[in-house]
């Protein structure tokens, strides 16, 4: 009986140990750089098709966007990266971006992040992440 219990002692503890370490992050569940790289190279395609709102970035170089941008999105994400970048509001100063385009820029995201296979509960965690940057977006 003893042997018994120590053994579902033990096996417990390993479970318990699993457990703590299997947390992961947001940005380990959006895939990783390989994952954030897909979603910034959809949104990127997204915003060039889109006649709403590209006028926005029309003069932005693309290259550094998409790399700014994934750093933004893996430090926001608890990745490794660390965004050390314009803020958002010095970065969106003068740009008067409304509500409007504002939220449809958010839709291309959201089909970003679908196109690159994100789950909803894992979309909705970054959604959650960046919405508090709104106010020094939109009205700048």
């Amino acid at each position: 009986m003893r042997l018994l219990k120590t053994a579902l002692l033990m096996s417990s503890i390993t479970l318990s140990a699993c457990a703590i370490t299997s947390q992961q992050s947001l940005y380990d569940k959006l895939g990783g750089e390989a994952g954030i790289d897909s979603i910034v190279s959809h949104l990127v395609q997204n915003i060039g098709q889109d006649k709403q709102v590209f006028h926005y970035f029309a003069e932005a170089n693309v290259n550094r966007f998409k790399k700014h941008l994934a750093l933004h999105l893996c430090d926001i994400s608890d990745g490794p990266c660390h965004y050390d970048g314009d803020s958002m509001q010095q970065i969106h100063d003068g740009m008067e971006i409304n509500e409007r385009d504002f939220n449809h820029l958010v839709d291309l995201l959201i089909d970003a992040m679908y196109k690159s296979d994100v789950p909803h509960p894992i979309q909705n965690q970054l959604l959650a992440r960046l919405a508090p940057l709104r106010t020094n977006i939109i009205y700048r």
